[in-house]
C-alpha cells in the first residue's frame, strides 16, 4: 500500500474539516487520517457519544465540541460557525478521502480558488462493511461537501441536508469520496428507522396518495435499488441490502399515515 499523497507545504487555500458525530469511534479515526495536509483543521461536533468517539478524534489534533442532537442540518451549521476558516470540508465520521481524491485537492487548493465557485461537488459512492473499496459500479450520490460558508451554508433542517448550488457557482472534484455508511444489515435498519421517524415529524403526506404507494412501492423500490442502483453486482449481500431497504421505505410510508392520523 503506498504512502498517501502530502504536500511539500501549508496549502494556500485554508480549509476547516468538519464531523459531526456520535459513537464513531472504530471509523472516524479512518476519516480524520485522510484529511491530514488538507485540512488546516478537524473540528467534531460530538452529540454525546458513550463511547471513545471524543478522545480518539482528540488525540488525532482535532477540535471537539458537544451540541446536543436537534437534526442533522442544525448539526451541520454548528460545525459550521465552529470553524476557523471559511472554506469548510465537510466529511461524515463513516466517509474517507481515497489517495485520487487526495491529490485532486491538493491540487486544487495550490493556488486561488476562482472567485465565481463557491462549492465544490464530490461523487461519494458507497462501500459495504469489512470493505475498503466500492464493489463493481457501486451506487453513488453527488453532493457539495467543500464549500465556502460565506456564500452557502446547510440548511437548518433536521433532515434536509444538502448545499443547493447553481452551475456557474459549482466546481466539480472528479475523484469519489469512499462512505461506508453501515456497518451491517442490522446497523442499516437501525439508522433508516431513526432517520425516518425523523421525517415523519417533520413532513406531512397526504393519506390516499400514501396508501397508494404502500401497495406498490415495496416492490419498486427493490428493483430500483437492485438493478438501476446496481447492488445486483454485490451479490448475495447486495440482495439483502436492496430487499431490507424495501422493507424500510414501507416502514417509512406507514409512519406518515400514522402521523397524518395524529394531526
Amino acid at each position: 500500500m503506498h504512502a498517501p499523497t502530502r504536500p511539500d507545504r501549508e496549502l494556500p487555500v485554508a480549509v476547516s474539516c468538519t464531523i459531526i458525530a456520535k459513537n464513531e469511534a472504530d471509523r472516524i479515526g479512518r476519516c480524520i487520517e485522510s484529511v491530514r495536509g488538507i485540512a488546516r483543521e478537524v473540528v467534531v461536533i460530538d452529540s454525546g457519544s458513550t463511547d471513545d468517539t471524543v478522545a480518539l478524534a482528540g488525540r488525532l489534533g482535532a477540535v471537539c465540541r458537544f451540541n446536543p442532537w436537534t437534526g442533522y442540518g442544525q448539526q451541520k451549521r454548528f460545525a459550521e460557525d465552529a470553524a476557523a476558516h471559511d472554506w469548510v470540508l465537510n466529511l461524515d465520521a463513516d466517509e474517507w478521502l481515497p489517495e485520487p481524491v487526495r491529490a485532486e485537492l491538493i491540487d486544487l487548493l495550490s493556488r486561488p480558488i476562482p472567485p465565481e465557485i463557491h462549492g465544490f461537488a464530490f461523487t461519494i459512492k458507497h462501500v459495504y462493511p469489512e470493505r475498503e473499496r466500492p464493489r463493481p459500479l457501486a451506487d453513488y450520490h453527488t453532493y457539495v461537501r467543500l464549500y465556502d460558508r460565506t456564500r452557502c451554508r446547510f440548511p437548518e433542517s433536521s433532515v434536509f441536508d444538502e448545499i443547493k448550488l447553481a452551475p456557474p457557482h459549482r466546481g466539480r472534484i472528479r475523484a469519489p469520496i469512499y462512505h461506508q455508511s453501515i456497518r451491517s444489515l442490522g446497523h442499516l435498519i437501525e439508522k433508516n428507522a431513526a432517520y425516518f421517524r425523523m421525517q415523519a415529524r417533520e413532513i406531512s403526506k397526504p393519506r390516499l396518495p400514501t396508501l397508494l404507494r404502500i401497495c406498490v412501492e415495496p416492490l419498486t423500490i427493490f428493483l430500483k435499488y437492485y438493478l438501476v442502483r446496481r447492488h445486483i453486482t454485490g451479490g448475495l449481500y447486495g440482495f439483502l441490502v436492496a430487499s431490507t431497504i424495501a422493507g424500510l421505505r414501507t416502514y417509512r410510508l406507514a409512519l406518515f399515515l400514522k402521523g397524518r392520523k395524529g394531526r
